[in-house]
């Protein structure tokens, strides 16, 4: 099996193409737009760059469920410019040196894209065994003087991403159940689930019981501000965030094709009733979802509850290892959690 062999893959593929900063979502912004078009849906961009699909209800009384994924990525954010023009970077969202390793990055600056290297210096150095890489360690080299820099649109303030090239998906282990790995899935892959969903309705025709907002926010790692703003003006009762599950010590979760459903977040307890109706369409769709409690992590659902942006919140999303950094996942997972979110928005009342 190759990536091409795959709905899910060759979607992924294309989003992957285009870096996607917290605050620079404009290049994914217009392939989903163009993705939608392509899917016949009408669709409306605020200010802020939300990009939100409208769908009607039969109850036109009952207040709209919201589905939704972030198009922005972890990254690195410019510093400073030094006299070479190597940049000094710090991290935007929850990105750190031990997950990058140098190689090429893509630095995202008022122009086009400027490819550089990131480099964390020699290790021919007598502290090399037990030297602990920190942002202070690390440069974007360029090849560009400060100058040039400017004239590229590259500023204080700019954003860089890991190249293309560097991006995946890669496709490995055994071909009857493979595992896929990609930087990163967070959350490319919650925008083609929504995608697939969308396009999945219009082949079905789905009678959907109420409004729903499909919806693509902005600016998730950096405090789920698109999300937050986007709830506050349309009020949904339900705001569903489709998003990554990591596994960090201690969740008992496993790549084993199951996508799962939080049951709580730093930030609170998810929604009873939602979780047990999520459970309820994972199995009449013939998978099962896990149910994680997390300590040290959220998602738009849980920000957006936070500020009384919606009533009933969940997040359901793929299981995935090495959350950011160089993610892994069953393949499998992609396709259960859209036949699961196909099933929930089938009954749901």
């Amino acid at each position: 099996m190759s990536v091409e062999d795959h709905t899910v893959l060759k979607l992924f593929s294309e989003l992957l193409a285009v870096p996607s900063p917290s605050g620079r979502e404009e290049r994914l912004a217009e392939l989903v737009r163009a993705r939608l078009d392509e899917l016949g849906y009408d669709h409306e961009t605020d200010g802020g760059g939300n990009i939100t699909v409208r769908l009607a209800g039969r109850d036109a009384a009952a207040r709209p469920i919201a589905l939704a994924a972030h198009m922005d990525e972890i990254g690195m954010v410019v510093t400073g410019i030094e006299d070479d023009g190597a940049l000094t970077v710090d991290r935007s969202g929850g990105l750190y040196p031990c997950k990058l390793g140098e190689g090429p990055v893509d630095i995202v600056g008022d122009g086009d894209v400027v490819p550089g290297v990131l480099s964390m210096g020699s290790m021919h150095r007598p502290d090399a065994a037990t030297r602990h890489i920190t942002w202070a360690d690390v440069r974007i080299l360029t090849g560009l003087s400060p100058a040039q820099l400017k004239a590229a649109g590259v500023r204080i303030g700019s954003s860089a991403v890991p190249a293309r090239s560097r991006r995946g998906p890669v496709l490995f282990g055994d071909e009857s159940d493979p595992l896929v790995a990609a930087w990163t899935f967070d959350d490319r892959m919650g925008v083609v689930t929504l995608l697939r969903l969308l396009e999945l309705m219009k082949v079905e025709d789905f009678a959907l019981a109420r409004a729903t907002l499909i919806c693509f926010t902005v600016h998730e790692e950096g405090g789920c501000h698109g999300a937050k703003a986007l709830a506050q003006r349309e009020r949904p009762e339900v705001f569903i965030a489709v998003d990554g599950c990591p596994m960090p010590p201690g969740s008992h979760l496993t790549l084993d094709g199951r996508p799962a459903t939080w049951s709580k977040d730093s930030i609170t307890h998810f929604d009873h009733g939602l979780i047990t109706a999520l459970c309820r369409a994972a199995e009449q769709a013939g998978t099962e979802l896990t149910t994680p409690v997390y300590s040290s992590t959220a998602t738009d659902a849980s920000a957006v509850y936070s500020v009384g942006g919606a009533e009933r919140v969940a997040s359901i999303g793929y299981v995935r290892e090495s959350s950011h950094g160089y993610d892994v996942s069953r393949l499998s997972v992609f396709d259960n959690l859209l036949s699961t979110l196909a099933q929930f928005m089938r009954t749901w009342r």
